[in-house]
């Protein structure tokens, strides 16, 4: 078995997510299908802290880019020749190219076959709404669901409390979404609006036909190569693929000479080398990554990777943080070297800083500048004029 150090693993890992080579012109639709190209998927998240998760990766490779460009590649009209991703349960919630759709038929049918315990008591107490919600949305086009409820004359007091009491008719809207009957036709303040998803996904990509083990094998190549060099919890990760899907789908890609058995020195389980991964001598620049960037949302790896221990907190009550709400880790010259705690205030126009703390042996004025340029391309990437350092953290004076 071929064996690597862990620093060339490292190495493999930033170059197959599109890290080192940022376009010398101002980026295009090509550049960001460029980027989705290579990470395979962008997760989605409703935290606006900073900015929607599903743009920080794109600039985080390209620097500063127009996001109109990534909502028209994934909320355009699909009869023009603007949409290329598309909406469903990739990992997590995630735009994916839209070719890539017939390959989560399984989960599709899964959802079909099974729903949700409060789906089903929803079912139970309306028993025709999913039919009435595709005809609403047959009739009127991409709706929210609280557009198809006024539809549906259902417009009545929801119960108050957290975010998760969804109504009946947002539940039934999300089961069909993820029963492929609905897609996602376009978002409007990143709110959901469902359309039928023959008016979303074009006929010839509806039309393919993929069994289930062939769609794991095509899932763990698109994983791998994403990856660069993986192990198989890596793999199964990227499209939360259970153990029993993946652990065939890699034998039979190991048989095929599509995947590479590799021993990497300090992980500890076997790896699997993409054969067409590369492995730069060097990669240089720095990226803020935001805490759903597919390099580093499997904590696992990035802990192996990188030894970087990365928890989200935004979850955690603020007296226990450590680091802070939402922590962008700092990827510099391919190392995890710190992490900034950030906040966008629109409304006066400033990137907060809250908290900045450098890895151990990169408390140093490099990593500060290089830090400094980062949060100043971002700060005008989004268009604010001040960048505001905080009190926290043991680069805080250095920045």
């Amino acid at each position: 078995m071929q064996r690597m150090s862990a620093a060339a693993a490292r190495k493999i890992a930033v170059a197959a997510q599109g890290f080192g080579k940022r376009p010398s012109s101002t980026p295009n639709r090509r550049a960001v299908l460029d980027v989705v190209s290579k990470t395979r998927l962008l997760q989605l998240d409703s935290v606006s802290a900073v900015v929607r998760a599903h743009y920080a990766p794109v600039f985080a490779r390209l620097g500063s880019y127009d996001r109109g460009l990534l909502d028209t590649i994934a909320w355009s009209d699909p009869r023009g020749s603007g949409r290329g991703l598309v909406e469903y349960w990739g990992h997590a919630a995630a735009l994916m190219p839209i070719a890539d759709w017939p390959l989560m038929r399984f989960r599709m049918d899964e959802y079909s076959k099974g729903r949700w315990a409060n789906v089903q008591r929803a079912v139970e107490r309306n028993p025709t709404l999913g039919a009435d919600i595709l005809d609403v949305v047959r009739e009127v086009g991409p709706a929210s669901a609280g557009e198809i409820e006024r539809h549906l004359e259902l417009d009545k007091p929801r119960p108050k409390g957290s975010w998760w009491n969804l109504s009946d008719t947002k539940l039934l809207c999300e089961q069909l979404f993820a029963a492929g009957e609905l897609s996602t036709g376009t978002r409007v303040n990143f709110q959901r609006h469902y359309d039928l998803t023959e008016r979303v996904i074009p006929a010839d990509i509806r039309a393919r036909v993929i069994d289930e083990a062939e769609a794991m094998r095509e899932l763990v190549r698109k994983a791998s190569r994403a990856h660069g060099i993986a192990t198989e919890a890596d793999l199964g990760d990227y499209y939360r693929l259970r153990r029993k899907q993946t652990t065939p789908a890699i034998r039979d890609l190991v048989d095929a000479g599509e995947l590479v058995p590799v021993e990497v020195d300090g992980w500890g389980e076997p790896a699997y080398l993409h054969p067409e991964a590369a492995t730069p001598r060097r990669i240089s620049g720095t990226a803020l990554l935001c805490p759903f960037d597919p390099l580093i949302f499997f904590r696992p790896r990035t802990q192996r990777i990188f030894d970087f221990h990365y928890r989200i907190e935004i979850y955690t009550p603020e007296a226990k943080r450590v680091h802070g709400y939402y922590v962008f880790p700092v990827l510099l010259d391919g190392q995890l070297v710190g992490r900034v705690d950030l906040r966008a205030d629109r409304a006066a126009g400033v990137l907060n800083v809250p908290g900045a703390f450098a890895e151990p042996g990169h408390a140093n004025a490099a990593t500060a500048a290089a830090v400094n340029t980062a949060l100043r391309e971002m700060a005008d990437w989004l268009e604010l004029e001040k960048v505001v350092i905080g009190e926290r953290g043991d680069l805080i004076e250095l920045l």
